[in-house]
C-alpha cells in the first residue's frame, strides 16, 4: 500500500508573542489569545523563506526515509508564499537534496492545502508505477497586513513527506477531497497582503469544507471518530481547530497532539503537514490517524492512515517536531517588522 516512507519538519526559531503585537496596535492581548487560542507565532529570519524551509524539511524527511534521492521521481512544493512569482521552488528543493535531473517538479498553490494536494499527487504517481518515490512539501512564510487580525496568527514553517510503497512507516489507507468555489480569502498578483471575506471565513468556508470532508471520509471508510487514536485538522487558529474536532466527536486525547497553532501560529500550507509530523513523532505501530486539511477558495483533503512497525526504526533519524518548536528566540515588533519586510525603504 502507498504510504509515508519518511517525514521531516522545520519551524523558524524566532517567535513574537501576541501581547507584543497587541501593544503596537492598542489591542487587548488577553482577549485575542483567548479568542484565537494563540499565544505566539513563528517568524522567519531575514534569510529564511519558503524555499529554505522546504529544503530543511525535505532533508530531514530523506534522513528518515533512508533512500537514494535519485529514486525520487516527483517533487511538489505547496505554498502561497513562494519566493518567486516565476521560478519554481520545487526545482530548488530537488537540486538541494540531489534528486535532479530525472524527475518532474512543480509548485502547487491552493491556499493552505497545497501541501496535502502534493501528497495526493505523489500517491497517484506512485500507485500507477510511473515513479518509485514522490516528495511532497507544504511550507509557507505567510503574510498579514500591519494591524490586521491575520498579523496575530500568520507565521512560518513546513513539513515534507516521502511517499512510496517500500518500508512505509504509515500506510495511507484512504483519501477524499471536498471542493467548492467559496471566496473566503484571496490575494491578487502584486499585492503584498491578502484579504479575507469576513462572514465567509467561518461557516461557509472552513467548517463546511472540513466537516463535510471528514463526514464523507467516515462514510467512505465505514468508520467513526472513536476508531482513531489521533486526529488533526487545519488550524488557522486554535479556536476553529478545537470546534471542528469536538463537532466530529474527537476527544482531547485524540486531537491535542496535532494542535500546534497556540505556540507557532498558522503556518498555512505547513499547518496540517506539521501537525501530522508531531503525531508521527509519538504514534505507535497499529495506531490509526485521521487528517483533514483546508485551503481557502475552498477545499479540504482528508486522509486515514495506519502506523506500521517501520516508525520505530525511522523516528529518531531526524529532529522531532516538538524539539524544533522548543528551540526559540523572542523578538520585538521592530525586529519582526524588519524580518517580514513590513518596513518599506
Amino acid at each position: 500500500m502507498v504510504g509515508i516512507v519518511g517525514y521531516g519538519a522545520y519551524v523558524p526559531s524566532y517567535r513574537i508573542k501576541v501581547e507584543e503585537i497587541a501593544k503596537v496596535w492598542g489591542d487587548d492581548p488577553v482577549a485575542l489569545s483567548n479568542g484565537l487560542v494563540v499565544n505566539e507565532k513563528s517568524v522567519p529570519s531575514a534569510d529564511e523563506d519558503t524555499a529554505t524551509i522546504a529544503v530543511t524539511a525535505a532533508r530531514y524527511a530523506l534522513a528518515r526515509a533512508q533512500i537514494d534521492p535519485q529514486k525520487i521521481g516527483a517533487v511538489y512544493v505547496g505554498s502561497e508564499s513562494h519566493p518567486y512569482a516565476v521560478k519554481p521552488t520545487a526545482t530548488i528543493v530537488a537540486e538541494a537534496v540531489c534528486a535532479t535531473p530525472d524527475l518532474t517538479a512543480a509548485d502547487l498553490e491552493f491556499a493552505c492545502k497545497a501541501g496535502t494536494a502534493g501528497i495526493q499527487m505523489s500517491m497517484g504517481l506512485v500507485e500507477s508505477g510511473m515513479i518509485e518515490y514522490g516528495l511532497a512539501i507544504g511550507a509557507d512564510t505567510s503574510q498579514g497586513a500591519p494591524g490586521d487580525a491575520l498579523e496575530y496568527t500568520a507565521s512560518a514553517g513546513g513539513a515534507a513527506y516521502v511517499i512510496g510503497k517500500k518500508d512505509v512507516l504509515a500506510e495511507i489507507e484512504q483519501t477524499y477531497s471536498f471542493t467548492t468555489d467559496t471566496p473566503d480569502f484571496y490575494r491578487r498578483e502584486g499585492e503584498d497582503y491578502p484579504s479575507h471575506g469576513g462572514r465567509f471565513t467561518g461557516e461557509p468556508a472552513y467548517f463546511k469544507h472540513v466537516l463535510s470532508a471528514a463526514k464523507n471520509l467516515f462514510e467512505l471508510t465505514d468508520s467513526q471518530a472513536s476508531d482513531y487514536d489521533y486526529a488533526c485538522f487545519h488550524q488557522p487558529n486554535g479556536k476553529f481547530y478545537l470546534r471542528a474536532a469536538k463537532k466530529l466527536g474527537f476527544t482531547p486525547e485524540q486531537y491535542s497532539q496535532g494542535l500546534l497553532t497556540p505556540n507557532i501560529g498558522n503556518t498555512y500550507s505547513g499547518a496540517v503537514p506539521l501537525a501530522l509530523s508531531n503525531i508521527l513523532d509519538v504514534a505507535e505501530p497499529g495506531d490509526k490517524i485521521f487528517v483533514v486539511s483546508y485551503g481557502s477558495g475552498a477545499g479540504s483533503d482528508g486522509f486515514t492512515l495506519e502506523v506500521t512497525d517501520e516508525i520505530l526504526k525511522k523516528r529518531d533519524l531526524a529532529p522531532k517536531t516538538e524539539d524544533i518548536i522548543s528551540n526559540k528566540t523572542y523578538v520585538d515588533y521592530a525586529v519582526y517588522a524588519k524580518f517580514k519586510g513590513k518596513i518599506k525603504m
